[in-house]
């Protein structure tokens, strides 16, 4: 029960860190003025185009796929099927398991190999491109290999190195309920584990802040009426009202 109770402790804090640290991001985002009206034209003239272009860039990279094509396949099949795999595991979360999801687990295991698949691609271009290598940093190598890690590993257990998944899912049941349960001592799962706990852990303070980050970007989120309406930071707002 020592690993047991050892990744029950790493998951409540990985969990507290993720919570409160991405709260407090989004807060500092919503904080932050914009004291420029700078949308990338050609740019939506309305709130609902600002709406369908915001859903355009969040579910479908549109501005990627119009840059370079390549990152965007590699990109969109890594998220794809992180999402796909995301859905597949909300089921160790609840019970009895939804039909919905019950219909999802199949698409999950090819959503995890299209996330390897997504995710290999990506780490080739940082290697091979010379342009990318140059500007490439170790942290971007090393979000990579951390996700191709948790890739990996839980393709591992489905095709080669099977675990008890119903012990997984009573082990995290109880953690839910603060009832620690005996955990698996598989050493795929426990690295697969690790891989996702240190994830959590480090996801608030990385680049990854991307995923909420793109929607207060104000070259996407304005409307671009600069001549119509006067646009003026809060802050800026406050010092006229004054005068």
């Amino acid at each position: 029960m020592t690993a047991s109770y050892l990744f029950a402790g790493v998951f409540y804090v990985a969990t507290l860190l993720l919570v409160v640290g991405l709260a407090a991001k989004i807060a500092q985002f919503a904080r932050t003025p914009a004291p420029l009206k700078i949308p990338t034209t050609p740019a939506p003239v309305t709130t609902g185009g600002m709406v369908f272009r915001m859903f355009r860039e969040v579910a479908l990279f549109e501005s990627l796929f119009k840059s370079n094509l390549w990152i965007w396949a590699f990109g969109y099949m890594f998220h794809l099927g992180l999402a796909l795999v995301t859905l597949r595991h909300l089921r160790y979360f609840v019970q009895p398991v939804p039909e919905i999801l019950a219909m999802v687990q199949y698409l999950g295991i090819y959503g995890g190999l299209a996330m390897v698949a997504g995710l290999g691609g990506l780490l080739a271009r940082r290697i091979l491109v010379e342009r990318i290598r140059y500007i490439s940093t170790p942290s971007d190598y090393l979000w990579l290999v951390l996700l191709l890690g948790i890739g990996c590993s839980g393709l591992l257990m489905k095709f080669v190195a099977h675990t008890d998944i119903v012990s997984v899912k009573v082990f995290f049941q109880g953690w839910m309920r603060l009832n620690i349960q005996q955990l698996p001592g598989d050493p795929v799962l426990l690295a697969h584990l690790a891989g996702v706990a240190m994830l959590m852990i480090l996801f608030p303070f990385s680049k990854l802040l991307h995923a909420p980050g793109v929607f207060f970007s104000p070259t996407r989120n304005q409307v671009d009426n600069p001549r119509e309406v006067r646009h003026l930071a809060p802050w800026a707002a406050k010092m006229e009202a004054k005068n």
